[in-house]
């Protein structure tokens, strides 16, 4: 993999990773509309973990207070601050761990196909639309449930086929629970810290075991320029929520849809 290759997918990464237009649709299209070499585990890697960082980093407050909470709560047996909230992250992230240790092969082998990126590119960018159109979202970040984080958590279990977006499929779910567009997308953000922990650790073993030989430099450059790009992406997304919407997002899913039918299919 050459600077350039790095450079571009490592940005690629950290933009789309966190805006509701599916990193995985993007990852796995720009390299075969631009005829380059798969970028191999090793690189995926080296993104997400520059992803993970870079969220954990912007919401370093709620993490550590979440966190903190949590594990209070356990130890006292009673909610303590957001020791609830705690509790909601891990429920959200059951359902696509469970998923992903079940179907990680066919996800891999069999759902990564121009039609089905197609599909879920087009249809479920209609279904935030649908969601962001909706009146009366008004709930805060402190009105979710267990049954809300679950919601989510089985929305985020089916981003996992390629092209569906975890952003975007987790924000549509809380749109359409009631909440507010930033605390959807704030409790999606934060969703993402433990499922995107668990990707990279089994991308690591996944590494380790098969004993994959890793273009370090491109490994770098990837993490690094994805970081930067994921902290700049969801600090954009997050000022310009309530001025722009979600509507940018869905247009530009339609028109990618129809590139990919117009190109690959």
């Amino acid at each position: 993999m050459d600077f350039f290759q790095a450079v571009f997918l490592g940005l690629l990464q950290g933009l789309t990773e966190f805006l509701p237009i599916s990193s995985s649709a993007h990852l796995i299209l720009t390299p075969a509309l631009l005829g380059w070499q798969d970028q191999g585990v090793g690189f995926d890697l080296a993104v997400h973990v520059g992803t993970l960082l870079a969220v954990v980093l912007y919401f370093r407050r709620d993490v550590f207070g979440i966190a903190r909470d949590g594990l209070v709560s356990m130890t006292q047996r009673r909610v303590v601050g957001q020791g609830a909230m705690a509790f909601y992250l891990v429920i959200g992230t059951i359902p696509a761990g469970l998923a992903g240790l079940a179907l990680l092969d066919m996800i891999d082998n069999e759902l990564r196909s121009p039609v089905i990126i197609f599909t879920t590119t087009l249809v479920f960018g209609l279904l935030l639309g649908v969601a962001d159109w909706i009146p009366k979202r008004d709930r805060s970040l402190d009105s979710i449930r267990w049954k809300d984080a679950l919601i989510v958590g089985l929305a985020q279990a089916i981003s996992l086929v390629p092209g569906t977006s975890r952003s975007g499929i987790t924000i549509t779910a809380g749109l359409f629970l009631g909440l507010s567009r930033e605390a959807a997308s704030r409790f999606s953000f934060l969703l993402a810290i433990p499922i995107t922990a668990l990707a990279a650790g089994v991308k690591i073993l996944e590494v380790a075991v098969a004993d994959i030989a890793v273009d370090w430099t491109g490994f770098l450059i990837g993490g690094v320029t994805s970081f930067v790009m994921a902290i700049t992406a969801i600090h954009f997304f997050l000022k310009w929520l309530n001025k722009v919407g979600m509507w940018p997002y869905v247009v530009y899913r339609v028109i990618l849809a129809g590139v990919i039918f117009a190109v690959l299919m």
